[in-house]
């Protein structure tokens, strides 16, 4: 297994979350968790490392295109300006995940900050029917978005994890 049942953080006993948004929120959260779990203990190389040709995805790469997208999610409900994008254009997310512990530093800082953010802007609209941004999205369509980008990237993260160590997911 990979975290003991005893130990494992996402594991939370007893009633689930009141609500759909925090239901919501929780899934979001056990995602985020998960997708953390699945780098920790591996180096600048090994968050860096390719999955197999002519993929550029890697862990580190996961990391990078999640801080991007949670970047974009703020701009799909603004009706400002669209914020730069951290990393340029195309596959830059992935393209420039080298294996520095500089840039595995930087990644985590910017996935924190951008999900601190976009959670702060969505805080401000608890109503999951209402419409925001250009584009007139409802909040809940954002929140299931956001869940299905980190479950579908965890289960990447499996992937590229196995070939790394052999580590296997749960």
């Amino acid at each position: 297994m990979w975290a003991d049942p005893d130990d494992d953080p996402r594991n939370s006993e007893g009633v689930s979350p009141d609500g759909e948004l925090a239901t919501l929120q929780d899934f979001l959260t056990n995602y985020r968790m998960t997708l953390r779990m699945k780098c920790e203990g591996l180096d600048a190389e090994q968050l860096a490392r390719r999955s197999v040709a002519p993929s550029t995805m890697s862990l580190l790469g996961l990391l990078r295109h999640l801080a991007e997208v949670e970047r974009d999610w703020r701009n799909w409900i603004s009706d400002d300006d669209p914020l730069p994008k951290l990393y340029g254009e195309g596959d830059a997310d992935f393209d420039g995940a080298v294996a520095e512990q500089a840039e595995v530093d930087a990644a985590y800082s910017a996935l924190e900050r951008e999900q601190t953010a976009t959670d702060a802007a969505l805080a401000e609209h608890p109503d999951l029917g209402e419409r925001l941004g250009k584009d007139g999205i409802a909040v809940r369509e954002l929140m299931v978005h956001r869940i299905e980008e980190y479950a579908r990237h965890c289960g990447h993260a499996d992937l590229l994890r196995e070939c790394i160590d052999g580590r296997v997911g749960q």
